[in-house]
């Protein structure tokens, strides 16, 4: 009896495995979901007036063109400096 109930339970858990294979959605069916999912979640995005993104342009461009002078003017110092020692020690 013991025999039996061992291959009636090896028989079970075969046929478990193959009702799991067929659990898992298709490729299609989970690109569908994962669309559906991403259209929800764009729906909750506040999303910032053309106001809003005006003025965030303008702060982005006016920090560039602070940050492009800083540059500007460690450049031109280093390379006056630069061309100071060589002119003076180089020969």
């Amino acid at each position: 009896m013991a025999e039996n109930e061992k291959v009636e339970q090896a028989a079970q858990a075969k046929k478990d495995k193959k009702s799991d294979k067929y659990a898992k959605p298709g490729f299609f069916a989970r690109a569908a979901k994962w669309l559906k999912d991403m259209r929800s979640e764009l729906k909750k995005v506040q999303w910032p007036s053309r106001k809003q993104t005006i003025n965030n342009t303008g702060i982005v461009i006016a920090c560039v063109a602070v940050v492009g002078v800083f540059i500007w003017l460690f450049d031109f110092v280093a390379n006056t400096g630069i061309e100071f020692i060589i002119s003076t020690f180089g020969g």
